[in-house]
């Protein structure tokens, strides 16, 4: 069962994405009884919690991440602090996590193919995924996309197009198409990507021994990844794994702020902003389809959002690599640039257990150099091409 996290609406058909009031929806129908597989590894230990029964090709190696301490790393940090290193998983993001229910759902539902609005490790993840068990996927990028990402998607083969126009609006698009049964969006926010990233907060919150922690902090781009920790954080707490939920704090680039803006005006809604420059390039989101619900899980367990800068992120970048071995992306390097500013502040200190969620890796190869030529098209010619290829 879908439900809306704003007004409680719920709604019986899967390939729904929005609510009638306009909010993003998710699965909320986990049973107290659910229980999590000891035996299990990766997202197979969480099927109880999950829109789907098993997790087929590359799926299989999604999640299941290392939750670690690094002495060096917590002092510098100012807090308690573990790490949960999402760049091992199978295409080095943790958007490996929400590829592998959205691919598993979609072949349950036998569509034709899956599709994906993402210049970025979102695109990467599906792709690969979708070809992991021969199905037919769709990424929609901007018209403006670098060679190298290119690159870096096109080597699993999907059919990249490339789209000149309001991106923003085409995500909304998409999701107009979410409830053809052709092809099934699975986008930052959609339902089984949600489902699926809540297995984040089951990984950190399993590495704590259901103790703990006191407050995980993540980078906010959508608000898809902080909507599924915040969904599967309640999933727990209502299946018995936890007592209360840990504050959760998200952190974003000082030049693309929408989120952290409206928690430090404390709006009830997110305004779009025009992204500006940033390094932090994979999350400089000015209009989250998702912010709305992402700026409720902070309210709603009393945590909060932050901006770093670019320096500060750079900062951390180096200091994930010199005190703890990781190669992380700068949009993942603003996680410990946010503990470092939070515990600066006082919102956070010495004596809290902190899950620093590091969301990807840093490339450490130079992307393949048989780029793809990507299709073409106007934002005006989207639904068009879609019922073209798909027919």
């Amino acid at each position: 069962m879908l439900r809306c996290y704003r007004c409680d609406r719920s709604y019986e058909s899967p390939e729904r994405a929005r609510c009638a009031c306009g909010e993003p929806l998710w699965f909320d129908d986990v049973s107290p009884d659910a229980t999590i597989d000891d035996a299990g590894t990766g997202l197979a230990r969480y099927t109880d919690f999950l829109p789907v029964d098993s997790f087929p090709g590359l799926g299989l190696g999604a999640g299941g991440t290392t939750l670690y301490r690094t002495p060096r790393l917590a002092d510098w940090a100012g807090c308690d602090l573990a790490l949960l290193d999402e760049t091992t998983n199978p295409t080095g993001s943790f958007k490996d996590r929400g590829s592998a229910v959205g691919v598993a759902a979609a072949m349950e539902r036998d569509v034709e193919a899956v599709g994906t609005v993402s210049h970025g490790n979102m695109a990467m993840s599906m792709a690969a995924t979708a070809a992991s068990v021969g199905l037919d996927c769709q990424v929609f990028v901007p018209a403006d996309i670098p060679p190298e990402r290119l690159g870096y998607i096109g080597q699993y083969d999907p059919t990249v197009v490339a789209v000149e126009g309001d991106y923003g609006e085409l995500y909304r698009e998409s999701i107009a198409r979410s409830a053809d049964r052709a092809i099934e969006f699975v986008n930052s926010d959609a339902p089984t990507r949600v489902a699926g990233q809540g297995t984040t907060a089951m990984d950190v919150v399993a590495g704590f021994d259901f103790g703990g922690p006191d407050a995980i902090v993540l980078p906010a781009s959508s608000g898809g990844h902080a909507s599924g920790v915040w969904r599967g954080l309640l999933d727990l707490e209502r299946a018995g794994y936890l007592d209360s939920l840990p504050q959760l704090y998200l952190v974003q680039a000082a030049a693309c702020d929408p989120i952290a803006s409206a928690y430090r005006r404390d709006d009830e809604t997110v305004t779009s902003q025009v992204a500006g420059e940033t390094i932090a390039y994979s999350i400089a989101n000015g209009d989250p389809p998702s912010g709305n619900r992402a700026l409720a899980a902070v309210r709603a367990t009393d945590g909060g959002a932050t901006s770093v800068t670019d320096d500060e992120i750079r900062e951390a970048r180096d200091r994930l690599a010199t005190h703890a071995g990781i190669s992380a992306e700068p949009s993942a390097a603003t996680t410990l640039a946010g503990i470092r500013r939070l515990t600066a502040s006082g919102r956070l200190g010495p004596g809290d257990e902190v899950a620093g969620i590091v969301t990807g890796t840093g490339f450490t190869e130079p992307p393949p150099t048989d780029v793809p030529e990507p299709t073409e098209i106007d934002l005006e010619e989207f639904s068009a091409y879609l019922d073209a290829e798909l027919s």
